[in-house]
């Protein structure tokens, strides 16, 4: 019998991203001589979010965004600093430590050694092999693509079928990814034609138009789930 092959996206899926970003560009803020105000938290937070956005869709390449971002923040905030010195200090104090997405540890253990788990992530390598590093997880995989490394993002076709040649023995049918991003994990699984999941914990609205297979709110709904799916 085929083992089920679970693609997870890390970041706000297995990891938090939301809170390890928070604390990263407080820290960068400081280091620069800047207050770390709720306010200008908030204002870096959304323009990080839209330049991945950006990305997702090839408008702009990684550096615009890991350099852009910060060039963006500092002519917002009327301040001469330097974005690639930013870069540099913010993706220091990222790939340092971890948190978890409610669940997520108790999740892996139930899947191991059931299912083969891979993670599929936009993020940056140098940091997702630290924070991968501290939570420990990294044994539970079988194998970890990030985009930077395989050449192409999420949501592109490409970037899936480059997984999927690493993938020894695939199958397409009996594949699915779980992630929290419609436009990145959901709208790829669709074009790779596998079985999408959108862990969607704040019970947001699918105003994509996209057609999701399955949705849930928690990570411990996940093996039930996938017992399901697959047997």
């Amino acid at each position: 019998m085929t083992i089920p092959i679970v693609l997870f996206d890390l970041d706000d899926t297995i990891l938090d991203f939301h809170k390890a970003e928070k604390l990263a560009i407080a820290k960068t803020l400081r280091e620069l001589g800047l207050e770390p105000t709720e306010k200008v938290i908030s204002l870096y937070s959304e323009i990080n979010a839209r330049q991945w956005k950006r990305l997702e869709t090839g408008e702009i390449n990684r550096e615009q965004v890991l350099v852009g971002r910060f060039e963006i923040l500092f002519s917002q905030l009327g301040l001469e600093c330097s974005s690639r010195q930013a870069k540099a200090m913010y993706e220091n104090f990222l790939s340092q430590g971890h948190f978890f997405m409610p669940g997520a540890e108790k999740m892996l253990e139930e899947l191991q050694g059931k299912y083969r788990l891979f993670i599929c992530s936009n993020g940056t390598a140098v940091v997702q092999a630290g924070r991968l590093k501290s939570a420990g997880i990294s044994p539970y995989f079988e194998e970890i693509f990030i985009s930077e490394e395989i050449g192409y993002n999420k949501p592109s076709r490409e970037f899936f079928e480059r997984c999927f040649k690493r993938i020894k023995d695939f199958d397409r049918d009996s594949c699915i990814i779980i992630g929290d991003s419609l436009s990145s994990d959901i709208l790829g699984g669709i074009k790779a034609g596998i079985k999408t999941c959108w862990y969607n914990p704040q019970g947001k609205k699918n105003e994509s138009g996209l057609e999701i297979d399955f949705e849930l709110g928690e990570l411990e709904q996940v093996p039930k789930l996938l017992e399901r799916i697959f047997y």
